[in-house]
């Protein structure tokens, strides 16, 4: 089962899509895990979701998912898994965030964001989920020993 969760090729645009949403959702991951790039931290961001009706355990594995999933996904080990998390995470977020819309907050004339961001992070995240981690990846390298 572990070989199966961990067999890719060396699709270079695997890699290409492994990375660009680990490099965009790690520092959402650590905004709500540790408050740098000026995010609430740990205990805030539960307390923020706690208000919002989400209960502790789905505030916790958001945090993880897009804090330490997205980390797997830049290193490219269980690409997966962290991909599975992350897009369960954003599709959560696409419910979160669809009374504001399709578009991004770009004049600050909507009461919040919209989803397209989301939907291109459930996309990035399909593609590794389907598909594996891509060349130069830890993924890679432990399905050929």
């Amino acid at each position: 089962m572990f070989r199966k969760l961990i067999s890719t090729n060396d699709d270079f645009a695997l890699t290409i899509a492994r990375l660009a949403l680990g490099v965009v959702m790690l520092p959402h991951g650590l905004q709500k895990l540790l408050g740098l790039f000026g995010g609430p931290g740990y205990s805030a961001t539960i307390q923020g979701f706690a208000s919002g009706g989400v209960p502790y355990i789905v505030a916790l594995l958001v945090i993880l998912g897009e804090s330490f999933g997205a980390a797997g996904l830049i290193v490219g080990f269980i690409s997966r898994f962290a991909a599975f998390g992350i897009t369960l995470t954003m599709i959560g977020a696409v419910f979160a965030h669809k009374s504001n819309g399709l578009f991004m907050n770009w004049t600050g004339q909507q009461a919040g964001e919209g989803f397209e961001f989301h939907l291109l992070a459930i996309g990035l995240g399909l593609v590794v989920l389907l598909r594996g981690a891509g060349k130069w990846s830890i993924d890679r390298w432990l399905s050929r020993r």
